[in-house]
């Protein structure tokens, strides 16, 4: 698990996460929305896609659904990574294709913790 793909329209998040990960020495590639998404997945196949919910066009449900349906892609796990802290956001983004779901703020142990538990 060290070729992580993170999508979020936040530039901040995008730094926070991705400043995160690289000091644990993971790979990170971005990506700000669903089409952004597809071409990093096309460049390279990653081992684990962070996924935010809530970003302009397609939304991260939606991204992960068509993710996870894609032949190409439904073996790499997706992690929800999103304010939308209900419990029914949660299942719905299990739901998705989602092999987890984390809040923001984002604790780094418990993102990593999840991480490695996929791997």
């Amino acid at each position: 698990m060290k070729n992580i793909l993170l999508v979020d329209d936040s530039k901040t998040e995008l730094h926070h996460l991705s400043d995160m990960l690289t000091k644990r020495g993971y790979k990170v590639r971005t990506a700000e929305n669903g089409e952004e998404a597809f071409k990093r997945l096309e460049e390279e196949v990653p081992d684990l896609i962070l996924m935010d919910v809530v970003m302009p066009g397609q939304n991260g449900f939606q991204l992960t659904r068509a993710i996870t349906r894609d032949e190409r892609y439904a073996k790499v796990p997706v992690i929800m990574c999103t304010s939308k802290n209900q419990e029914t956001d949660r299942v719905w983004g299990l739901r998705q294709g989602a092999k987890d779901y984390v809040v923001k703020p984002v604790q780094a142990e418990e993102l990593i913790g999840k991480i490695k538990a996929l791997g």
